[in-house]
Parts: structure tokens; sequence; C-alpha cells
């Protein structure tokens, strides 16, 4: 739930309502340990090329399937003697890089097919149906498909998940249209002369802005899910190129061997999509209205 018309009807400074809901989610526990696992990915994410002990290509076939401990190699390596701390660093890289562009480009292409739906009554049902008609298709087959069409590589996989995305952004922003088009300070706008194009960039927009920020939260970590998915059918990110879904791909056919190779990356996907998750659902609270009551 977002705090949809407090903007307008409290006159509260916007630094005013942001150090609200950040003293909101200070206060919670799991908020905090989210921010501080996705602070850690984003870190090992971003300063992955200095940090990261070894390069991630790199090959040691005489120190194949060493495992975790080994000097030099804190959480072991792979098949080809491949450390798997640097695969993994590089692999949220390019995780944080497919999610925030797929959600992205849902994002361009939702929030305004959204708006016109919820105002304008004409083009409702045109734009219902076609969400209507990708949601008819699974989230993963539709992302699938749409990478096999446009070819293997980290930039398709992202626009491919994005495209996907796209059905739940609209449904989002056009509810949240609907219900701020029926109070009154947008009533008083449209009766003061207010063009349609200022209304909803002005009072409609602004005022959905908490519930759209919540929706990106938690459609990252389905993006992030979603890249993992096509790397470990091999239409995500190329080999030797590193990938949390490649890592597990390569790492399945040797799990009895080396299950470490295999855990560690699937460990690293756990922790971030549940970190989003957990963000996600702490900022919708902080959010929702009836918090600032108690």
């Amino acid at each position: 739930m977002a705090i949809a018309d407090v903007t307008v009807t409290t006159g509260m400074p916007l630094a005013s309502r942001r150090r609200k809901v950040l003293r909101r989610m200070l206060r919670n526990p799991l908020a905090i340990t989210g921010l501080v696992v996705l602070g850690i990915a984003v870190v090992l994410a971003v300063f992955a090329p200095w940090i990261a002990p070894h390069e991630p290509t790199e090959t040691h076939l005489d120190l194949a399937f060493a495992p975790p401990g080994t000097p030099g190699h804190l959480l072991g390596t792979d098949d080809l003697g491949r450390d798997v701390l640097s695969r993994i660093m590089f692999g949220l890289r390019a995780s944080l890089h497919v999610g925030l562009l797929a959600v992205a480009t849902s994002l361009v292409v939702g929030i305004p097919l959204g708006l016109m739906a919820g105002y304008f009554r004409a083009i409702d049902s045109l734009i219902s149906r076609f969400t209507d008609l990708v949601l008819a298709f699974p989230f993963l087959i539709l992302a699938v498909g749409l990478a096999a069409i446009r070819g293997a590589s980290l930039g398709n996989a992202a626009i491919a998940i994005g495209i996907a995305q796209i059905p739940g952004v609209i449904r989002i922003v056009r509810s949240e249209t609907l219900r701020l088009k029926s109070l009154d300070f947008v009533s008083a706008a449209i009766v003061e002369g207010a063009g349609d194009p200022w209304v909803l960039g002005r009072h409609i927009l602004p005022n959905a802005a908490s519930v759209i920020i919540v929706q990106a939260t938690v459609a990252i970590p389905a993006a992030i899910l979603g890249e993992a998915v096509l790397s470990f059918l091999g239409l995500g990110i190329q080999p030797p190129a590193p990938s949390l879904g490649t890592m597990l791909s390569d790492a399945q056919q040797f799990a009895a061997r080396a299950p470490w190779a295999a855990v560690m990356p699937g460990l690293a996907i756990m922790l971030l999509t549940l970190a989003f998750n957990i963000v996600g659902d702490s900022l919708r609270d902080a959010l929702d209205p009836k918090a600032s009551r108690r």
C-alpha cells in the first residue's frame, strides 16, 4: 500500500517524508539486515575487478576441484581450477546489471501505458487486453522465448526479462491511477482547468511513485532469478564470462565431486534475492500510511 495522497493532503515537505520513511526502516532489524547484504553485494560487484583475488577466467588445471579453504582460494575452485570466489564476485556484477536494466526497461514502457490505461477510459480496454495477452504466457517461458529469438547475451537477456515484466508494471500503475483519479485533489485540479498531461505528471505520477518504487524493488530479484535461469539454459551470458547461472550449469555434472562449485553460487543467488525481497517488504511497510499513525 502506498502513501498515495499524503503529499497533497498533509503538505509535508519531501525531505521530511523521506526522513520518516528512513527512520521506520532503520527501526526494522530485517530491513537493516537486507540493506547490509545488498550493500556488501553492491560493493563486491562494483569493485570486483580490483578486489577479486583472481581473474574470473584464469585457469589452473593443477588446482582443479580444490576444496574451500585452499590457500589463495577461499571458496575453492571449479573443474578448470578457476577461483569460485572471484567468479561469484563477477557473477554478482552481471546479475545486478541485468536486474537493474530489466526493471528499468519494464518501468520505462510500463509506467506510461499504466498511466494512460488508468486515466483514459477510451484506451483502457486496448492496453488491458494487451496486458492480459502477455500475462497468458508464464514469465520465464516468455523470457526464454524472447532471449532465444534475439540471441544469447547479457543485454538481450535483460531486455527479454524486462519485456516479460512490463504487464505487471502496467497493472500496478493502472490500479494506482484509477484510485488517485477518484480523489478530491485530482478533481479540483481538473475543475481549475489543468490539462491531462499536467494532472498525470504533476499530481498522479508523483503520488504513485511510492508504489512504483516498491514494485521495482520486488521486481529486481525476479529479474535476477530470470537471468540465472537463462544463463543456466545457455540463453544468457555466454562462457567464459562469469555468471551465477552458468556457474550452476557448469557445476551440475560435478556436483557429487565438488559440491561447493554449485552450492556457493546458489547461496549467492538466494541471499541476493532474499535481501531484495526483505528490503522491498520493509519499504512497503514504511510507506504504508497506517504506519504513520502507529
